[in-house]
């Protein structure tokens, strides 16, 4: 008996001494809030526009001169109706595919900042976690990954405010 409750005191200590640290970060909300990401979003939004505003003025242009095609086709041969027809066409299609063009360059290239902002978080949260001795940082995100946690286990707001301390603007 005395062996039994021995053994059951030793299996409780190694148990104890090997308590797990966890915690969990709300990643939507780290990605979000973090200041590289808003300066991101900002300098995309902002060229966003600039090509929005390109492209209006191409599509005014082109519609200035379909208007000018319709207020004098009745005065143009067969041929040169249809030859300018060809022509609006032609350029409708160029300015179709700019924007096309354009847009997916401008996705792609934020594809490509985004990725490497959140690369960079998760590398912070992982070096978070190793300095701070956790054995598992958990994400959560609007899908709910987490549907309980103890009070004090989000260091959501730690993790950013260190996270936004050590990012350097650039000049």
């Amino acid at each position: 008996m005395k062996k039994i409750i021995l053994v059951l005191l030793v299996a409780a200590g190694m148990v104890s001494c090997n308590e797990q640290k966890t915690a969990y970060v709300d990643t939507t909300r780290l990605i979000k809030e973090y200041s590289e990401m808003q300066e991101v979003e900002a300098k995309f939004n902002t060229r966003s526009d600039q090509v929005k505003t390109e492209l209006d003025s191409l599509a005014r242009t082109f519609q200035m001169e379909v208007q000018e095609y319709q207020q004098n086709m009745n005065s143009m041969s067969t041929t040169q109706r249809q030859e300018k027809e060809e022509e609006l066409m032609r350029k409708q299609q160029t300015i179709q595919q700019q924007q096309q063009r354009m847009g997916n360059q401008l996705r792609q290239e934020s594809d490509v900042v985004i990725d490497s902002i959140v690369t960079k978080v998760k590398d912070y949260v992982q070096d978070y976690g190793k300095e701070n001795n956790y054995t598992y940082i958990f994400g959560s995100n609007e899908s709910a990954n987490i549907m309980y946690a103890e009070e004090g286990l989000d260091i959501t707001e730690e993790v950013l405010q260190k996270l936004n301390d050590s990012y350097k603007k650039p000049e």
